[in-house]
């Protein structure tokens, strides 16, 4: 008796191991599957400029390379182009903390033999002050909560995203791409703007993943909606996989991207990582 639609995962030629540095940006489910490779000891970046969620915020921030404006609301000073975790009440300290995560940022992409990027969402909000353009891009990577009124909100077609995409892989010719599109439903979009946003994401991937050998999809969206179709998968919000539906789209992606040997390898570090975590009682 079939109780699953198992989604086909073709074993890739290339492989992820422990001499490879890795870069992972966008959603949060880079920052789930970026922890999970730091506990087994990969050599891991994980996004630098916090989370970002649209195709072309992350595409901005591999290729950043100057200090943004900074804008101050309710207290703090934001980059528009980073995620608030970066956001400083001290002016001088949050231009510390920008510049440090474009340094980061160039140095990951630069050592990195595998980039994995994981898209959100297709709906982007453009600033409306000309001030605030980042090297001229009105859309930003985060809201800062400013007020609504700030933004414009619109959806971006796939033929963005892939012009966006195209020449900024082809100008990297040595490094390993995989793309993915984060299971995470940003329901407040709206449920169904929501799947034509992901619609919008794998189309654009598709096209993207299309071009050189070097370039590759992993199907976590495809893997959660239909391997993990129930809501004993996903957390309390109902939004987010749980950690047991983050475990099962680990084990599938490193069986595709992991020889044998270093799923073995990667066993043994988890063992020394959690024997480090742990406090004695007395």
């Amino acid at each position: 008796m079939k109780l699953q639609t198992i989604v086909d995962i073709k074993l890739s030629e290339w492989k992820i191991g422990y001499e490879d540095k890795i870069l992972l940006v966008g959603s949060c489910f880079a920052d789930s599957i970026g922890q999970m490779m730091q506990q087994r000891a990969l050599q891991v970046t994980c996004n630098p400029f916090g989370t970002l969620y649209n195709p072309l915020s992350i595409a901005q921030a591999l290729q950043m390379t100057e200090m943004p404006p900074l804008v101050e609301h309710d207290g703090l000073w934001h980059s528009m182009a980073h995620h608030g975790s970066l956001s400083r009440a001290d002016k001088h300290e949050a231009e510390q903390a920008v510049s440090d995560s474009i340094q980061t940022m160039q140095t990951a992409l630069n050592e990195a033999t595998v980039v994995i990027v994981t898209f959100g969402t297709a709906w982007v909000y453009e600033m409306k002050d000309e001030r605030l353009k980042v090297k001229g891009e009105r859309i930003v990577g985060n809201c800062h909560k400013l007020p609504a009124d700030c933004f414009t909100r619109r959806r971006l077609s796939a033929d963005e995203i892939v012009q966006t995409w195209q020449p900024l892989i082809a100008r990297y010719p040595d490094k390993h791409w995989l793309f993915t599109v984060s299971p995470i439903r940003h329901v407040k979009d709206g449920l169904h703007e929501n799947q034509l946003s992901k619609a919008t994401l794998l189309q654009a991937v598709e096209a993207i993943s299309g071009q050189p050998s070097a370039v590759s999809y992993f199907p976590s969206y495809e893997i959660m909606l239909d391997e993990l179709r129930d809501y004993r998968f996903y957390a309390e919000d109902l939004v987010h996989p749980s950690p047991v539906a983050v475990q099962y789209i680990w084990e599938r992606f490193i069986e595709a991207y992991c020889t044998p040997q270093t799923r073995n390898e990667m066993t043994l570090r988890l063992k020394e990582w959690k024997r480090s975590q742990h406090v004695p009682l007395h």
